[in-house]
């Protein structure tokens, strides 16, 4: 019971502090960009979520595309950054520590390519709508469909399987000493 209760706090903090991160990468990029072009005006916290406000007036169409893109490019970046590094992270000794790098990058590999793939239509376009500024609306949303695609193929042939081996593992290592 007491190791059923441990895995469980484990997971959901370490999902937690994967969104919590997600957030950090992203809305700072767009918030970095709203402060080199002195456009930040204020940060929004709506619903679960953080949102850059910036000062619509004093930004181009092109630099309001630029803005809405970085987010996302910054956290798939960073996603892949994260799945190249995987061996680092799996030889965490810390579970808690390996949960958050696993559910940080499954995060990092999914949420802007579901979004911008077909989930900004069901939910008032966000950074689609300053994407599609400067890039087809079509092809932006069939480009990040296809990153889904991949990064759910790395997400089930690396990375579950990588992590699941470590988890094995250190319970084994665990049972042992046990």
């Amino acid at each position: 019971m007491k190791i059923k209760l441990e895995e469980n706090f484990r997971k959901w903090t370490a999902l937690f502090i994967s969104i919590i991160l997600y957030f950090f990468i992203h809305e700072g990029a767009h918030l970095i960009y709203a402060i080199l072009t002195n456009t930040f005006k204020q940060i929004n916290f709506v619903g679960i979520g953080i949102q850059v406000d910036i000062s619509r007036d004093k930004i181009s169409d092109y630099q309001l595309g630029i803005f809405c893109f970085l987010g996302p490019v910054a956290t798939i970046i960073t996603a892949y950054v994260l799945v190249y590094a995987k061996n680092i992270f799996l030889k965490i000794k810390s579970n808690w520590l390996r949960a958050i790098s696993f559910y940080t990058t499954i995060a990092f590999l999914i949420i802007d390519p579901l979004y911008l793939g077909f989930g900004y239509r069901f939910v008032g376009g966000g950074d689609m709508n300053g994407i599609k500024l400067i890039f087809s609306e079509f092809w932006t949303s069939f480009i990040f469909s296809i990153i889904l695609i991949i990064n759910t193929v790395i997400i089930f042939n690396s990375i579950i399987k990588a992590y699941s081996k470590a988890y094995k593992l250190a319970n084994n290592k665990r049972k042992i000493i046990e």
